[in-house]
């Protein structure tokens, strides 16, 4: 891999490490919506740093999302519950940020915050073994 995908591969880590926190910030103060944006973001910017030290490009969410189905998924080293959960995180963003009359409530924050921070975790650590 080439030092500067690893570079921007270390980037998207520390970026979905900053929007976890960022998350956290949202969620203390009540801002659901706004919080489940940033829990996934955190984990597209974990995804994509994974993705980068595989060499795969993608160029859209939709792209990163099947890329990841693809190679990490449907190859059993991801559970297919972490990949169901990257999906669903991803819809509630879309609803979230773009429909109307759409509120998320705390409990449902806390329990996408809760696993985001173990998948972002579990992304975390297959970067590192991936040479």
């Amino acid at each position: 891999m080439s030092e500067n995908k690893n570079d921007l591969a270390n980037y998207r880590i520390s970026r979905a490490l900053e929007s976890l926190a960022e998350a956290k910030l949202l969620l203390d103060n009540g801002f659901w919506n706004a919080a489940v944006n940033r829990i996934y973001y955190a984990c597209y910017y974990a995804v994509i740093a994974l993705l980068l030290k595989k060499s795969i490009d993608t160029g859209t969410h939709k792209g990163v999302r099947m890329m990841f189905g693809l190679n990490f998924v449907q190859a059993g080293i991801i559970s297919k519950e972490d990949g169901r959960f990257f999906s669903d995180l991803f819809d509630r963003r879309q609803t979230g940020d773009y429909d109307d009359y759409v509120s998320f409530d705390q409990e449902t924050v806390n329990k996408l915050f809760l696993q985001a921070e173990i998948f972002v975790n579990k992304i975390i650590e297959l970067t590192r073994n991936i040479t």
